[in-house]
């Protein structure tokens, strides 16, 4: 049998992997096991990039691989710019054999994980790329012994363009980087729908990425980094084949305000009845959240005009969008160290928040 876990792991700055090491000296985490690491740390590009790096060489240390090779194998998903009361952290996934043979009947946490080929930078933002992370998904799932209905999040990080990626480009999607960045998380997007069947691949074309609104995924969080030249995957759900400590529940905050989505996610990953906030029981018992969220598509919420859009702050919209959800969601659970990403292309219907508990199994 297999065992899947997370462990969420705070850090100080964007290079403080001090949490990790200690893990592993302790024998919590064997860096064998590590199959994925998706990260929030403060801070840009240049803030990913070293978090990432530090990860890597921390991690190839213990096992004797270069950081390139680590990175290779392992996942690593840099989910950066936090804003408000947002902690950095890490959220290391790990995978061990287990000597169990009976499995323990109901479903428990299982992850997926899975690549696409690198994308030539004319790909980026098209029905191919779709096509590409369609297959890839699919491949997680398999992988990671689950059934598509049995999946409640896809996570993503595809490549972004890149002022050196676009030099190669005919004419650039959205006549900006932002904007072929854009295109990009939208038809990785998209390439979710597919693989679990929320959307026809037939109706995936060039002309509806990031057009069509009426094509989502439900169950998709997609960020894009220069750092990354394919799409790197990690599929999260449940299988009665694992002995996971865990289970997972996802669910759709309609709008900013809409507890009562984070409430249907907590319920479907196990707990019962729970109350707003958490009593201090079931709150100890939330291992991790992950929020998708799309504040900065709207410019009203509940019909009250906002102004992520359209104040000094509207640069840094998505951060914003971030902070909000952090803090709705972490005023249930109790804590502010979840993981939040912004940029809805495809994400949910507009304007909601896609989330996902990790919770632990009540024995």
């Amino acid at each position: 049998m297999t065992a899947w876990d997370v462990h969420r792991l705070p850090m100080s700055d964007p290079g403080d992997v001090s949490s990790l090491e200690a893990a592993i000296n302790s024998g919590e985490i064997d860096p064998g096991a590590i199959i994925g690491v998706l990260s929030q740390p403060e801070g840009t590009g240049y803030a990913r990039a070293l978090t990432m790096l530090q990860l890597s060489l921390l991690i190839g240390r213990h096992l004797d691989q270069s950081p390139d090779d680590v990175v290779a194998r392992v996942p690593m998903m840099m989910i950066g710019l936090t804003g408000g009361l947002m902690s950095p952290h890490h959220s290391v996934i790990t995978k061990t054999e287990t000597a169990t043979e009976t499995p323990p009947g109901d479903p428990r946490l299982a992850v997926g994980v899975a690549s696409t080929r690198d994308l030539a930078p004319s790909e980026l933002g098209t029905a191919l790329q779709a096509q590409l992370v369609a297959e890839a998904v699919t491949a997680a799932v398999a992988e990671g012994g689950m059934t598509a209905d049995e999946v409640t999040c896809v996570e993503i990080k595809c490549p972004a363009m890149t002022p050196e990626r676009a030099k190669s480009v005919s004419k650039l999607i959205g006549g900006s980087l932002g904007a072929a960045s854009s295109a990009s998380k939208a038809a990785s997007a998209l390439g979710i729908a597919i693989a679990l069947g929320e959307v026809a691949a037939e109706t995936v074309t060039d002309d509806v990425v990031n057009s069509d609104r009426s094509l989502v995924t439900s169950r998709g969080s997609v960020s894009a980094g220069g750092e990354q030249t394919a799409a790197r995957v990690l599929v999260f759900g449940n299988s009665t084949t694992s002995t996971s400590s865990l289970r997972s529940g996802c669910g759709v905050m309609t709008d900013q305000l809409d507890v009562s989505g984070v409430m249907d996610a907590l319920v479907a990953a196990g707990l019962d009845e729970p109350s707003i906030p958490l009593s201090a029981a079931d709150a100890a018992r939330v291992r991790q959240v992950f929020i998708n969220c799309g504040a900065d598509l709207t410019s009203e919420v509940r019909g009250r005009r906002h102004t992520i859009n359209s104040d000094f702050m509207s640069g840094q919209a998505g951060i914003v969008a971030k902070a909000v959800a952090n803090a709705v969601v972490a005023s249930v659970v109790g804590d502010p160290m979840i993981l939040a990403s912004a940029g809805a292309e495809h994400q949910g219907p507009v304007g909601s928040n896609l989330i996902t508990v990790l919770l632990e199994v009540d024995t």
